[in-house]
């Protein structure tokens, strides 16, 4: 008799890293140093225990989710954006369904008057810190003084035992207008290419993995001072259409959050990564489904409204093969 043989598919050795920038993930306690009152039970946003826990578990389980299709497994890296503090970055990787995985993190406290902050998550299994550190942005406003906004967090770590350096960005936002804050932006671009100037001082053909919510697009004059004279390749530059994007304002797709690579990332010697593809993570559950803003991201609130989505921004990330 024969036996037929059935060779066993081998797994997909791809390793996901994503940035999601979580929309105000405030806890709901006052802290009298920050511009946080709005999210508090009595604010004017009303803000509860039961729609934090509500808000962790959406974020958690799509965090659990991005890449999950072609790699088979939960992302190793995770940059995030618009959190207030390190409790709930420790909140949300203690709920499911992100609990079960050994996640860990780098965070700082930024002096945003705000007090929203950036952190990376990372799995334990796949990447190691060696050093991290938050970098000031210095910017200022027409009179001089300083804007206080959100630091640049810089990891330096090992991917599956190769090295690279993650850059964890939330740049100034437009809100005052595109041309009167751009200049904060391209400072921004600079503060970042300064640090990249350094690393490369000390460590021949640094691996980087530049990611954020940048405010800016991909042709935007900010992103192509940080690109310019480096070895940085932006795919995200491909995924931006009128009909698709990151984040939608009136009714008008962006792009603002992107994920770069070093030119490193192309290469397939054994023990290093190789650039596979990158995308926006705009899942079913995660779009508005009627109404005005049918289509966008399905988000927290509509100003002071709560309408109990996940975020106003899609996540984005790219997969990277591990060469073994």
């Amino acid at each position: 008799m024969l036996f037929p043989f059935f060779k066993k598919k081998k797994k997909p050795n791809l390793h996901t890293v994503a940035f999601y920038n979580l929309e105000n993930l405030f806890d709901t306690i006052d802290d009298p140093e920050t511009m946080d009152d709005d999210f508090t039970p009595e604010g004017h946003k009303k803000w509860t225990p039961k729609r934090y826990k509500k808000k962790l578990f959406k974020l958690a389980k799509t965090i659990s989710e991005i890449g999950l299709e072609a790699a088979q497994r939960a992302p190793a890296l995770i940059g995030i954006a618009e959190i207030e503090n390190e409790m709930v970055v420790q909140d949300l990787i203690g709920t499911e369904p992100l609990r079960k995985i050994d996640y860990h993190y780098v965070h700082y406290d930024s002096p945003d008057e705000r007090g929203i902050d950036t952190a990376l998550l990372y799995h334990k299994d796949h990447f190691e810190v060696l050093f991290s550190e938050p970098i000031a942005l210095l910017v200022y406003n027409q009179e001089g003084k300083r804007d206080t906004t959100r630091d640049i967090l810089y990891v330096h770590g090992k991917l599956n035992g190769e090295e690279v350096h993650v850059f964890v960005n939330h740049w100034p936002s437009r809100r005052d207008g595109e041309v009167k804050t751009d200049h904060k932006r391209l400072e921004a671009a600079k503060t970042v290419k300064a640090v990249m100037t350094k690393i490369e001082e000390q460590h021949a053909n640094p691996n980087y993995i530049i990611m954020g919510d940048f405010n800016d697009d991909p042709d935007s004059a900010s992103i192509q001072k940080l690109m310019q004279g480096t070895n940085l390749y932006n795919p995200m530059d491909k995924l931006r259409s009128p009909e698709r994007g990151s984040a939608n304002y009136r009714r008008s797709w962006s792009l603002f959050d992107q994920i770069m690579v070093s030119h490193n990332f192309f290469n397939y010697e054994k023990g290093t990564h190789s650039f596979a593809h990158a995308n926006i993570f705009d899942d079913t559950l995660l779009i508005e489904w009627k109404g005005k803003y049918k289509g966008a991201p399905y988000r927290t609130y509509i100003g002071r409204k709560y309408i109990g989505g996940y975020s106003d921004h899609f996540p984005v990330y790219i997969q990277l093969k591990y060469n073994g």
